[in-house]
């Protein structure tokens, strides 16, 4: 199945210079896709190779949303952005998704005003791929809706285990909720009203999840309102700076320790790609009735590469579909009562 990836290349913090490379090495790793640079022409037909098969276009957009932009004024005023023109792409269906570096707070504006949310869906949610000791999960919401109630977080539930299920082919993946303890009266009542409601979903709901479960892996999805998901992620990579600083200054004390860090270098090379965040960049805005991918803005080539990876992944395997397919199968029998 061929794929069309909409990228906008003008967001991030390095734009075409990441961007474009990142397009270009993502066609030489999949025979089936193709994708459409998006931004100023003149600043990207330079950095084309001239070897792409016809698998890469060009569209020009001859606006750019600035990093620091408010999502209000990038929404009403620059309606020919690279941003607002690659999700265009994806609502006309020339391209089957689009992956942005851009700001997140317009991205997800743009998104939701020109691509509507899927039936049933209230309001989209920001999904990530996390490590764990297991392997890895999904954790969802991480900033899209700073206050979300017991139903929008059943909808995170339901929209990440169909991603799971769709992307990893797994038929039950477990679904957790973040909370404060395990037992069923710890929470706020929120919390408390999102287990029954996700206990009673017919999801393989596992119960409450503790912040130090999240990297155990004891659920493939982990459900949270947007300000507590985003929190913990941003101290989540806090921590992994200060550890990886604190190990770098350990091995640079003295001749001794620096012998030890060539010596345990296979080992320290090992784990810095296990734990490299590189390999984990591009949320999915689930909820949307399109594919679209957020890159973190500092993302190099490598990183960058990831994220269309995840924005092809999302399209081949028709998550967009299944959430829908999901949700309407979940009104049914309501509406027949």
């Amino acid at each position: 199945m061929a794929i069309t990836i909409a990228v906008d290349c003008m967001g991030g913090d390095h734009g075409p210079r990441v961007t474009v490379p990142a397009a270009l090495a993502a066609i030489q790793r999949h025979s089936d896709l193709s994708v459409i640079l998006v931004g100023l022409e003149d600043q990207l037909r330079p950095l084309l190779k001239g070897d792409e098969g016809g698998r890469v276009a060009i569209r020009h957009a001859s606006e750019v949303v600035a990093m620091d932009e408010s999502p209000a004024l990038a929404l009403r005023s620059k309606k020919d952005s690279s941003m607002r023109v690659a999700i265009n792409l994806v609502k006309s269906g020339e391209a089957q998704g689009c992956v942005s570096a851009g700001n997140t707070g317009a991205l997800m504006a743009i998104s939701r005003f020109v691509l509507k949310t899927l039936p049933g869906i209230d309001r989209p949610a920001i999904c990530t791929t996390l490590p764990t000791v297991k392997g890895h999960v999904h954790v969802l919401d991480l900033g899209a809706n700073v206050d979300s109630g017991p139903e929008h977080l059943l909808q995170f539930g339901i929209m990440g285990a169909t991603l799971v299920a769709a992307v990893e082919h797994k038929e039950r993946p477990t679904v957790g909720l973040l909370n404060i303890g395990e037992e069923e009266i710890k929470g706020n009542e929120v919390v408390k009203q999102a287990a029954e409601l996700l206990r009673e979903s017919g999801l393989n709901f596992v119960g409450n999840v503790e912040g130090d479960g999240v990297y155990m892996g004891d659920a493939d999805v982990v459900v949270c309102d947007g300000f507590v998901g985003n929190v913990a992620l941003k101290i989540s990579e806090g921590l992994a700076q200060m550890l990886a600083t604190f190990l770098r200054q350990e091995f640079k004390k003295n001749l001794f320790t620096k012998l030890a860090a060539l010596a345990a270098l296979p080992v320290l090379n090992a784990f810095k790609r296990r734990a490299d965040h590189r390999r984990y960049n591009g949320a999915c805005l689930l909820g949307l009735k399109g594919v679209v991918v957020k890159s973190h803005g500092s993302a190099d080539p490598f990183a960058f590469g990831n994220a269309i990876n995840v924005a092809l992944e999302t399209a081949a395997n028709g998550v967009i579909e299944r959430i829908s397919e999901r949700m309407a199968a979940i009104a049914a029998p309501q509406e027949n009562v």
